[in-house]
């Protein structure tokens, strides 16, 4: 006869909670999935006026002239907010159980991640907790970096590649490394 140990290990029970999720929520997300699978995912680089009315049709604010590649993911197109003439690259992740927003002209860069969500770890069952993302005008978040729950980064900063942001990022500031950190003032060329 098996049993099963005692102590601290049976306070974890990570499915033992209800979904968050209701299912209204979940038919939601399955609509979009199919539709972005279907009407989306293959359609050439240049269509990016096409999958920004998809996205509209299932609830998401998008600027004038947005560029977004059908490769990119989006968990909720409602949570998302993206500003004019900003870009999603191919890959990306927008990770949008809480809200995403990225400001006019920010470019999110190929296979970028931004994470809106993360789980109380003192509660047994790991409940969910919302925490959005914002992104400030003019800002770049590099090839796959990651954007963590709650950061706000300041207009026109950047965050390089393979980098890993959990805290906010100041405006024009330059970021690097895991967990990033500041390495310099973004200044622009005279021309």
């Amino acid at each position: 006869m098996s049993t099963v140990p005692s102590g601290p290990a049976d306070r974890f029970r990570p499915l033992g909670a209800p979904a968050p999720f209701t299912l209204a929520n979940k038919l939601e997300r399955v609509a979009f999935g199919l539709v972005w699978l279907l009407l989306a995912r293959w359609t050439p680089p240049q269509l990016h006026r096409w999958r920004r009315w998809l996205l509209q049709a299932f609830g998401a604010r998008i600027g004038t002239g947005v560029r977004i590649y059908g490769s990119a993911r989006i968990w909720l197109p409602r949570r998302l907010e993206v500003g004019q003439g900003a870009l999603i690259g191919p890959g990306v992740e927008l990770y949008n159980q809480g809200e995403v927003r990225i400001g006019a002209n920010s470019v999110v860069s190929q296979r970028a991640v931004l994470c809106a969500s993360t789980h109380r770890v003192g509660d047994p069952d790991f409940a969910l907790v919302l925490r959005p993302i914002t992104l400030g005008a003019g800002c770049w978040v590099a090839a796959e970096a990651f954007v963590g729950p709650g950061v706000t980064m300041g207009d026109g900063a950047v965050l390089g590649a393979r980098a890993a942001l959990f805290e906010d990022a100041a405006p024009m500031g330059i970021y690097r490394g895991n967990p990033a950190t500041l390495l310099k003032q973004r200044r622009f060329d005279r021309r």
